[in-house]
C-alpha cells in the first residue's frame, strides 16, 4: 500500500519515516515539503493514504484536499487548535497532534489498516465544517488550467451558478470551482457578499443602483459596468442588507 507524506517540517517528517518501521507493507513514494509538491504527488502516484499537516505555506492542508477530485484516505498531523480536533471527531477522520509518540502513531495507523475496505472516508462534510469553524475565508484556491490559483476574496466581484460550478469573477478574468453556491454563500459572509439571485452573489460594495426590470424583479448596476438580475427574494434581502 502506498502512501505519502506532506509536512513542511522536517523533523515531523522523518519522525513519521521512523514510526513506519512498524508497518512493512506501507510503502512511503514520496515525502513532499509544501501542498503544491504534495497534489503533485498525489496526482502522480495515487496513494492509499496520506500523512498530511494543515499548517503549511503556499496552501493548507484543507485547500489541498478541496483540490483533488478523490482524495485518498488522510491522517492529518497537526498542531492545530483545539476547536478544529472536533472536527476531526466528528467525521471519523483520524489525526496525529503534535509531538505525538509511536503509541499513538501506531493506533492511528492500525485503525486505518481495519476500517479502510470498510469505512468510505469522505472529506468534505470535513473540510466544510473546518471553513465555517475556523474562518477560512479570506481566499479561494483553485485549479486553472492545471495550474493552482489563489484568489484572495477582496478581489473577488461577484459569483455565479455554473452547473456543478461556481464562476468566480474578478478583474483579471472568471474562474471555476467545485463548489456550490450555497457553500460561498456560507462562508464568505454577509457583511460582503449578498446573494441577489439563485445564479448570482455579489459583492456588496460593488452595488451603485438598483433598477426595475421586467414583473417583480431588478437589475443591480455594479461599479465595474455589469448588470446582474436581482429575483424578489434577493431583492428584500438587498433591501436589509442595505438598510433601505
Amino acid at each position: 500500500m502506498k502512501l505519502i507524506i506532506i509536512d513542511d517540517e522536517p523533523l515531523a517528517r522523518s519522525l513519521i519515516i521512523e514510526y513506519l518501521s512498524n508497518f512493512p507493507e506501507l510503502e512511503l513514494v514520496q515525502e513532499c515539503g509544501d501542498g503544491f509538491e504534495g497534489l503533485k504527488a498525489i496526482n502522480q502516484h495515487k496513494p492509499d493514504l496520506i500523512f498530511l499537516d494543515i499548517q503549511m505555506p503556499k496552501i493548507n492542508g484543507f485547500e489541498l484536499l478541496e483540490l483533488i477530485e478523490n482524495p485518498p484516505a488522510v491522517i492529518f498531523t497537526t498542531a492545530f487548535e483545539a476547536y478544529a480536533i472536533k472536527a476531526f471527531e466528528a467525521h471519523a477522520i483520524d489525526y496525529l497532534l503534535k509531538p505525538f509518540s509511536r503509541e499513538r502513531f501506531n493506533k492511528a495507523v492500525q485503525k486505518w489498516l481495519q476500517q479502510k475496505n470498510t469505512v468510505v472516508q469522505n472529506t468534505e462534510p470535513l473540510l466544510d465544517t473546518i471553513a465555517a469553524s475556523t474562518g477560512q475565508h479570506n481566499r479561494i484556491v483553485l485549479k486553472d488550467n492545471g495550474k493552482i490559483k489563489i484568489i484572495p476574496t477582496q478581489q473577488v466581484l461577484y459569483l455565479e451558478s455554473a452547473d456543478d460550478y461556481v464562476k468566480i469573477h474578478t478583474a483579471e478574468g472568471a474562474f471555476l470551482k467545485n463548489k456550490t453556491m450555497q457553500y460561498f454563500e456560507t462562508h464568505l459572509g454577509e457583511q460582503d457578499f449578498v446573494r441577489i439571485h439563485r445564479s448570482y452573489l455579489v459583492k456588496i460594495q460593488l452595488i451603485t443602483r438598483l433598477e426595475p426590470y421586467e414583473k417583480d424583479s431588478h437589475m443591480a448596476i455594479l461599479s465595474t459596468g455589469q448588470k446582474l438580475p436581482v429575483s424578489k427574494a434577493g431583492y428584500a434581502k438587498l433591501k436589509q442588507v442595505l438598510g433601505l
